[in-house]
Formats: structure tokens, sequence, C-alpha cells
């Protein structure tokens, strides 16, 4: 009898995929930034939960994600513990940058989070509101500098949208990008720029402690708890939300994508998660399997004609 138990403990051990124990995240960005903290979530979340024993999260940044993304494609093939977050962001890096890599290159699981974007100036700015800051844009597009992320990304694609709203040529702007979250908030909050705009999660807590004035949010409707206007209610017809995905590498089989993407399920699932998704004031827009495969290809052919209206692609 012991040793009929003893043999099935050991097939049921046997029975655990040993690339789900484990993961390491990469995280395309400085720490700090929307990335690093969807990628950092995710590790509390999936220790937290006993979905995986270990995960270590790792900062390759550069070149709004096509850096850590070419690291990644190079060096996870075939590897199932191995994960990258990406997201709008990275889209338009890979077209501005001309990557010689791209989301084709690795194995999407799932869209993760939905986050609107925020317009931002130092508390002590003279600029009060969004319609402030719009006069200055229109009366000497150069002088008005907006920090936000990665040159294509997402911050970049909104300031352009904007300044075409306004009736400014969005190839004007004074757009000046940061590979991390913490380096863009510096230069916010130590008034080297005029603005800043990044996905209202990275904002909140400064704004919440009256360091930062948020002017406007890129939402179709006011966002519950945020006392700022739409851009729509200022007259500038953009309506923007950032997502953020996870992926795994190329060339895992499909059994091994299953797993991955049923300790993801799990997570996303998860009180822990949850939570953090309340307190940072991210959308749950868990998108899995062919829907999100196609919805990326959607997203992609969009995002690549959004850029070529404002001049970053051509």
């Amino acid at each position: 009898m012991k040793h009929t138990l003893f043999a099935g403990l050991i097939a049921a051990a046997l029975a655990v995929p040993a690339y789900a124990e484990n993961y390491t995240i990469i995280a395309p960005a400085a720490p700090g930034g929307g990335w690093d903290q969807t990628a950092r979530t995710m590790q509390e979340a999936l220790q937290g939960e006993g979905i995986s024993d270990t995960v270590q999260v790792q900062n390759v940044p550069g070149a709004g994600g096509t850096v850590g993304l070419a690291q990644f494609v190079a060096s996870s093939q075939g590897k199932p513990d191995q994960l990258i977050v990406g997201g709008y962001v990275m889209v338009g890096a890979i077209l501005t940058n001309a990557s010689p890599v791209s989301l084709a290159d690795v194995t999407p699981i799932a869209r993760l989070t939905g986050e609107y974007e925020a317009i931002v100036v130092p508390a002590a700015s003279e600029i009060q509101d969004i319609g402030q800051l719009i006069e200055k844009l229109k009366a000497e597009p150069g002088a008005v500098s907006w920090a936000g992320g990665s040159a294509g990304g997402a911050d970049h694609i909104a300031v352009g949208q904007i300044a075409k709203a306004a009736g400014v040529d969005p190839t004007q702007i004074n757009y000046i990008a940061y590979s991390g979250g913490g380096e863009a908030l510096a230069a916010i909050l130590g008034s080297q720029v005029t603005a800043g705009i990044s996905s209202l999660g990275e904002f909140k807590a400064q704004a919440d402690a009256g360091t930062l004035r948020i002017l406007a949010v890129s939402s179709d409707e006011r966002i519950e708890g945020v006392d700022a206007p739409t851009l729509k209610e200022a007259g500038l017809d953009v309506s923007m939300q950032n997502w953020r995905m996870v992926a795994a590498a190329p060339g895992i089989t499909d059994e091994q994508k299953a797993a991955i993407s049923a300790d993801i399920e799990k997570m996303v699932q998860s009180k822990t998660w949850q939570d953090a998704l309340a307190t940072k004031g991210w959308a749950n827009t868990y998108l899995a399997g062919d829907e999100f495969k196609a919805q990326l290809e959607k997203d992609i052919a969009t995002t690549e004609t959004v850029l070529k209206d404002i001049g970053l692609v051509k």
C-alpha cells in the first residue's frame, strides 16, 4: 500500500509542469513606469496566490521596449519560463524605430489591463486648466514641452492627437521621450517641462498628494475619483486607452502555451490581482486566445494609420 501511495505521489509530482513553477518577466522599460508596475504586480500575484513558486522581474529599458523585445526574442526561444510585458507603447515603438523584431516574433498570451492617459502639470505651474495649455500650444507649439514615455508610444500618439484636434501641426510638437516613468515624473515635478502625459496610474499618487495637477484625461467620460475633465469636454475630439499585455517566448509548444495561459488566467481572477487593479486604477481588459490575437492585429494596423497621420511614420 505504501509503495502504491509513494508511486502515486511521484506520478503526481511528475505531472506538474516544471515551467509553471518559476517565471522570469522582462519589463522592457526602466523602473517606475507602467510596464515595470505591471510586471511587479504580476510577480506579487503569481507568488502570493501560489500560482508560481518564484517570479523574477528584469528591467531592460530602451527604444520604447524594442530593446527588451529584441533581447527576449534572441534569448528565450523555446523557454516556457520566460515572459515579457508590453502593450500599445511597444506597438508604436516597433513601427517608429523600424524594429527588426515585432510582436509576430513572440507568443501573445493575453491583454491584461487598460488605462486612460492623463495630462498633468506641477502644482506650482501657472497653467490652471487644459484650456490654458492648449492656448499656449496654439500660440507657439515648440515652446510647450511635453514629458512622456518612449517616442511613438501611447503618450506621444496622444500628444499628436491633441495637437491635431487643436488645429496645430502635430509634427511641430516638442515631445521629450523618457525610457521610464520615474525619469519623466522627475522632469515634470522639477518643472523641466511644460506638461507631462502618461497613464493615469503613474500620476495618481502625486495628484492625490497635491504635487501634480491633472488637467484632463483621455476617457470618454469623467473618471470617478479624478477631479479633471475629459479632453472631449475641453473641445478636443480625442479618446484613447493605453493597454498592456503579456507574451511568452517564441517556439514554445501548444501544451506549454496552454499551461502559461492557465497560470495567467488564474492570476487575473485572483484577489491579489483584482485588489491591485482597484488600487492602481487599472481597468480589467483581460482578453486571451484567438480573440486577443485578432484584436492585437487590428490594434497594430490602427496604430500604424495614426502614426502616419501625425507624421511619426512615413
